[in-house]
């Protein structure tokens, strides 16, 4: 019994690796499987699916799995940039606050519940339509503006358990400097943690994109995943249809196909990091 858990547990993390690289592989590759895009066929609108459309027409006669794989790239570019912020922002005020303490930590740990305490959607919705947020960097930007908080508290609690270890005060008796001993000897212990929020912040900011270009709050600049869910509802009226309801299935199938292999993966990385776990599979 003990075998077969163990090579369940492997195939699992193997399966969440595989995922994550085609994704990546699609995201940077995958404009040369459709070199041409998904040209428009008026005279195939809504074709069922077959070995040339597995996952039929869309409304204008475009094929949907082209569609779904251009628009990986657009997708897994604003939300891994969205994740580097999001890590960048709250390690940034989780070691500040809990290494230089006093009155900074207090005004950093005051602002970050602030954040914490905002309906986060809403802000990010009425901050794109007032500042018409266009762009990989701002769509990024826009998505990271209150994910970075629960990180933040997180590390400032890692760091405040790190302050007392042994290697710590050794380093302070030797009179290294405040940053030294910040980024050279608290930082590197904390990259396990960091790791695996970074695949969980970019999944995160993979749903808040695709919400807001389904709901229409951003300017569409590219057909990625959001923006067909937008089309299958609001244009092919996918819901009630039938005939168009591959439009809306595909891109919800690579979205959640994408979450998978970002749950196991993490659960891989977090069972390397915790020889407790690694003990106990």
């Amino acid at each position: 019994m003990t075998l077969i858990r163990v090579v369940c547990s492997k195939v699992r993390y193997v399966s969440g690796a595989i995922l994550l690289l085609i994704f990546a592989v699609l995201s940077i590759f995958g404009t040369l499987l459709y070199p041409h895009g998904t040209p428009m066929d008026p005279t195939n609108l809504y074709a069922p699916a077959s070995w040339s459309h597995p996952f039929g027409t869309d409304f204008a006669g475009r094929d949907i799995l082209g569609m779904v794989v251009l628009g990986t790239r657009p997708v897994i570019v604003v939300a891994v940039l969205a994740g580097i912020i999001t890590l960048f922002v709250g390690t940034l005020v989780g070691l500040l606050s809990a290494y230089v303490g006093g009155i900074l930590d207090t005004v950093l740990m005051r602002l970050t519940d602030f954040i914490l305490a905002l309906p986060s959607y809403p802000i990010m919705i009425v901050l794109a339509a007032v500042l018409h947020v266009s762009g990989a960097l701002p769509m990024a930007a826009l998505l990271s503006v209150t994910a970075w908080a629960g990180l933040g508290r997180a590390i400032r609690s890692q760091v405040l358990s790190t302050k007392k270890q042994e290697y710590i005060e050794a380093a302070r008796s030797l009179e290294i400097g405040h940053w030294r001993i910040a980024i050279g000897e608290m930082l590197p212990s904390l990259m396990p943690y960091i790791m695996m929020h970074l695949i969980m912040a970019v999944t995160a900011a993979v749903y808040g994109e695709v919400g807001l270009y389904f709901l229409g709050a951003v300017p569409v600049n590219s057909a990625n995943w959001g923006v067909m869910l937008n089309w299958a509802f609001n244009v092919s009226g996918a819901i009630y249809t039938p005939q168009s309801a591959l439009f809306l299935v595909a891109p919800l199938l690579a979205i959640t196909l994408l979450q998978t292999g970002a749950v196991l993966f993490n659960q891989a990385l977090e069972e390397y990091f915790n020889p407790n776990l690694r003990t106990s599979a």
